[in-house]
């Protein structure tokens, strides 16, 4: 069985201020999309498809001066994250394994929360594990909820999230694990029926419950995790707790 990685890296990042795709932009001197990268290597993932949109001879030509192979596939039109793993189906289709899908724009998704998670989802045997992270300030994320024995229930978003639920701090990071088989047999199911017309990636976990596959939560070790950036003054903050962290790509 071969585990691989699919990277999200289609995002225009409007409000970055910038002429080049959001995940090219730098923390420490290096795209973040590379920090991403960098962890699947250190986590033992070489087998990595980045899924491009905006700009997307940028990410080419990004690529082509790395030091190793990594595939791409074109997003034309950004129908949401959904709509992103759907445009790479064929490689999928090559994999028996697992598959980590991983936002370009989290630089500080770690290596070591990689392997941990990959290990709990195979341990457990579950269809996908939701990488989730303890937040001091959960407002705006997807709240974990978990059933009595800790596997994941739901993924409540904040909007529609109830008294009881908005008490949660653990949020989605958007970083999923799934057996790559049964995510390709709910990927083609997923609606677009809602106010964006978009296609979600989360809607891919409420199928495989409905269809009664077991799901896990991974806690990260870190809730750094969880931390991106969609404007200059969020890089720069970025920038900022690399440097007190010591953080390295």
């Amino acid at each position: 069985m071969s585990n691989c990685a699919i990277i999200l890296a289609g995002g225009e990042g409007k409000r970055m201020k910038s002429d080049k795709p959001k995940t090219l932009s730098e923390v420490l001197g290096k795209p973040m999309l590379l920090w991403v990268m960098s962890a699947l290597k250190k986590a033992g993932i070489d087998d990595i498809c980045v899924v491009k949109g905006y700009k997307k001879e940028c990410i080419e030509d990004y690529l082509s001066t790395l030091e190793f192979e990594v595939e791409s596939v074109y997003q034309a039109e950004r129908l949401g994250t959904g709509h992103a793993v759907m445009m790479a189906e064929d490689f999928l289709g090559r994999h028996d394994g697992n598959v980590v899908i991983l936002n370009g724009d989290a630089p500080f998704m770690s290596a070591e929360t990689i392997k941990n998670s990959l290990e709990q989802h195979i341990k457990a045997s579950c269809a996908a594990t939701v990488i989730s992270a303890k937040v001091d300030e959960p407002a705006g994320y997807g709240r974990i909820v978990r059933d009595e024995n800790g596997n994941l229930k739901a993924i409540v978003e904040h909007k529609d999230a109830g008294e009881e639920t908005l008490k949660i701090d653990e949020v989605n990071s958007g970083a999923y694990w799934f057996d790559c088989r049964l995510l390709l047999s709910v990927l083609g199911r997923i609606q677009n029926n809602n106010k964006a017309g978009e296609y979600y990636l989360p809607d891919t976990i409420k199928l495989l419950l409905s269809d009664g596959k077991t799901v896990g939560a991974y806690t990260a070790e870190c809730s750094d995790a969880v931390l991106g950036a969609n404007d200059p003054a969020q890089l720069e903050e970025l920038n900022e707790i690399a440097k007190a962290k010591g953080y390295t790509c």
